[in-house]
């Protein structure tokens, strides 16, 4: 049975969030001034790009929650709202982690919800993750940059920062990021057109995500039809082709990629997810030969 997060009333929700856009508002001094317009169409600009970016963080992220909440037959359909009460929060990080977190208290009050949220950012923090300016309440109220945050910080975590890369010389990157983009560099080198420099530009005309699929499937991918022109088909090809053949869950839709700005966070979620499969294909391929030669080895011992 698939779990859903508590509801909360409307007229909460409407007074919680009457706050969120006046970061924005421009007095009436500034608008006399006479660079107010320049002012004035930046600052649109930007919050344009804010909350662009913000959109494609939160389906990538809520899709990126589902798929591991999937692992226990659970769901998630608004970020914002359903990690409210916590109960989600503490399954996703026990799904993630593979330790069982304290029990969810009973009830839908407040108070509850706070102590359950209180409960996972403690496991949090035990696991020496960093949560700046972030507290319960936050989560409770709906807080969406806090949120997004949070999970990018759970991504960080569980997700990303163990990945190490050695180069030929042996030397280990530096962070986990780095470490991630060496990979990418290593598994893309030699195919035309592919120059993975970033988690952003790189990515926009799809043919990076179609050489990572390529070099481990090759069956998978025609990558000599592919054209730098048709970034739309080669993104819509990669996505499709990771989720119906791979099993990779599709985080990511071509629109979201092939844009002026592509969100580096949710392109690396969306990589990430590449590196873990590919990575396990290769873990078993070994695991696999290593079975094979004990198995020759005993067939030979029988023999003589």
């Amino acid at each position: 049975m698939t779990t859903t997060a508590t509801e909360f009333d409307n007229v909460e929700i409407q007074q919680q969030y009457s706050q969120v856009n006046i970061r924005w508002e421009v007095s009436c001094d500034e608008v006399d001034n006479e660079n107010s317009s320049a002012r004035l169409f930046e600052r649109s600009r930007i919050k344009a790009l804010a909350d662009e970016r913000e959109v494609v963080q939160k389906k990538t992220f809520t899709k990126w929650v589902n798929s591991h909440l999937a692992r226990v037959t659970c769901r998630i359909s608004d970020l914002y709202m359903d990690l409210r009460d916590g109960r989600m929060l503490i399954k996703l990080l026990e799904v993630l982690s593979g330790e069982q977190l304290p029990k969810p208290t009973k009830g839908r009050m407040r108070i509850h919800c706070l102590e359950n949220v209180d409960k996972a950012l403690q496991f949090l923090k035990e696991q020496r993750v960093h949560l700046e300016n972030m507290g319960s309440h936050d989560i409770v109220d709906g807080n969406h940059r806090l949120i997004l945050g949070l999970i990018w910080t759970i991504i960080l975590r569980f997700q990303i920062q163990d990945i190490v890369v050695e180069t030929q010389d042996l030397r280990e990157t530096r962070s986990a990021k780095d470490a991630l983009l060496l990979w990418c560099q290593m598994k893309t080198a030699g195919y035309p057109n592919v120059n993975v420099t970033n988690f952003t530009s790189s990515w926009k005309d799809g043919l990076a995500f179609n050489a990572l699929i390529h070099r481990h499937r090759p069956d998978l991918v025609e990558y000599d039809k592919l054209k730098k022109s048709n970034a739309v088909y080669n993104l819509q090809n990669a996505f499709n082709t990771a989720e119906k053949q791979l099993g990779v869950t599709k985080l990511l839709d071509p629109e979201d990629v092939y844009t002026e700005n592509p969100d580096e966070k949710s392109i690396i979620t969306y990589v990430v997810a590449f590196y873990h499969y590919f990575s396990k294909m290769k873990a078993l391929a070994v695991e696999g030969k290593r079975i094979g030669k004990v198995l020759d080895r005993s067939v030979e011992t029988e023999k003589m």
